[in-house]
């Protein structure tokens, strides 16, 4: 047939001159043909590896290898897990329904995975106990690669061993008891007079930011002076707010959304921070006259445990953490007060007791009279429950743990989740009642318990515990004996899972005769 074919040819080439120019048109078509098909072959076979390689990613993520039994749970789409989830939001201070549902299908102890990390979420209280009493042993502090980014690699959070009870003991010559009797009470009592008498003037005030510019002014100025009239420090309030909107938000680092928000505000406030070292670096005769003073004592120091990245990213958690906490407590502890004015009327009872017996009424608070405040005690302890402002505490596992029956790889993280604790029905009767009384006859806690986590646990027990407590019970002395007050709007909240109030707690204050 080929040769016919090329006698043919030749023939037609003989009797008609434009041949020549047809069968090489023909040649190339079906040469392109071809092409065309080998390469939509490789293109088909390409595409097939790289879903069978997606495939196996797939399958490997979801099935995890381990030397023991894995906890129950889904470990959701390779790398976004079950994120979306996670930062669902939940208008109520009942357990979030990521933790509630999974906890009904899983139990107590279930894996997950959050921001691309696989983690184990325990809601079981010997667990939480055993995590928190193993820490440098068996687990180490731990958070999300995000979260670290928020808050600086070098931060107080990440760092273990000596290092962080270094820093613990120098936080505590600002936040111990003894500072607390002798500076930080009377100081504190003063700025909750001045700020309830200003908001008093006004038609109404929204207490979340009304509360966090109060706390931030003094424990800021303690921190490193702060005064906002300065051109430096002027918007370091503001960095802070941005800061904190996108705090516990989806991390997608794009301009419009609330995460790059917040880093865009870490990065002024950081800004500000080195600023200020680096003035009070090039002044050696400056005196010490906050706490930012004495870190930079420990840095000129001839071999200094701290670098200034260390240093830096500690300054920036004490001003975050010195505030904003302890603010959302005391506001969502005003709104559980005015919906229980059975528990005003308690807590007027007490106050005005203790100014009774003042020789001055008027006279500031004293560290024995906030020491006698039983039931004030009682309230702050049932409103720091109910708020859990701290949804989850990370750790990461140093390598498998056996424990409960499961198995907890080596480097897998662990969120111990407080409120799946504080709204345990098995634990507490009616856990989702504002309740104080349940707190009578049980003695003061003054660490973590299997039953309470509201300052974390463990070796990293929160160090502001002290002054959180202070600052709420005489922002309550002042407001129940001063004050009455009511709700002008707003007031909702929501968890995402952080705790926010989107259209604010506005509220009208009366001072009383």
């Amino acid at each position: 047939m080929q040769p016919y074919l090329q006698l043919a040819s030749l023939r037609l080439a003989t009797t008609i001159p434009i041949a020549p120019r047809i069968y090489n048109a023909n040649l190339l078509a079906a040469s392109g043909a071809a092409m065309a098909s080998i390469a939509y072959i490789a293109l088909l076979g390409a595409a097939l590896a790289a879903v069978v390689a997606l495939l196996l990613w797939a399958y490997r993520w979801s099935h995890q290898r381990s030397n023991g039994r894995l906890p129950p749970g889904s470990l959701g789409l390779p790398f976004i897990g079950e994120t979306l989830q996670f930062f669902a939001p939940n208008p109520s201070c009942d357990l979030s329904p990521f933790v509630k549902e999974r906890i009904k299908r899983y139990g107590s102890i279930f894996k997950t995975s959050v921001v691309g990390r696989p983690v184990v979420v325990s809601a079981d209280p010997e667990m939480n106990y055993y995590v928190f009493q193993q820490e440098g042993k068996l687990f180490e502090s731990w958070y999300p690669d995000t979260f670290t980014e928020i808050f600086g690699r070098d931060n107080v959070g990440s760092l273990h061993g000596f290092m962080y009870k270094y820093l613990k003991t120098l936080v505590l010559r600002l936040y111990g008891q003894e500072n607390l009797k002798a500076v930080l009470l009377s100081e504190t009592d003063a700025a909750c007079r001045r700020s309830l008498a200003s908001w008093a003037a006004q038609p109404s005030v929204e207490l979340k930011e009304g509360i966090s510019t109060m706390i931030f002014d003094l424990t800021a100025n303690k921190l490193i002076g702060y005064d906002p009239s300065k051109a430096s420090q002027r918007n370091l309030r503001k960095n802070f707010t941005a800061f904190i909107r996108g705090l516990i938000s989806f991390p997608v680092n794009i301009p419009g959304t609330a995460y790059h928000e917040c880093m865009e505000g870490r990065k002024n406030a950081m800004k500000v921070l080195r600023s200020t070292m680096k003035e009070r670096m090039a002044d050696p005769e400056r005196p010490c006259e906050d706490f930012f003073d004495y870190v930079i004592q420990e840095l000129r120091r001839e071999k200094p445990l701290l670098t200034e990245t260390i240093a830096l990213d500690l300054m920036f958690v004490l001003l975050f953490a010195s505030f904003e906490t302890t603010a959302l407590a005391l506001t969502i502890g005003v709104k559980l007060l005015t919906e229980n004015p059975k528990v005003v009327d308690a807590l007027r009872e007490e106050h005005e007791a203790i100014i009774r017996n003042r020789k001055d009424p008027d006279s500031g608070v004293t560290w024995a009279e906030y020491k006698s405040m039983t039931f004030t005690s009682q309230v702050i302890m049932e409103i720091v429950r109910l708020a859990n402002i701290v949804p989850g505490i990370f750790r990461k596992a140093l390598q498998d743990v056996e424990i409960k029956g499961y198995t907890i790889p080596a480097g897998w993280g662990i969120m111990v989740c407080p409120p799946a604790v504080h709204l345990n029905p098995e634990i507490y009767e009616d856990p989702l009642a504002f309740n104080p009384w349940r707190w009578q006859g049980k003695p003061e806690i003054t660490g973590g318990t299997k039953h309470f986590m509201a300052f974390g646990g463990g070796l990293r027990f929160c160090v502001g515990t002290d002054l959180s407590k202070v600052l709420m019970a005489t922002f309550i002395h002042c407001l129940v004996t001063k004050y009455s007050w009511r709700t002008v709007k707003g007031g909702n909240i929501v968890r995402t899972p952080g705790l926010s109030f989107p259209d604010g707690f506005h509220i009208q204050l009366f001072p009383k005769n």
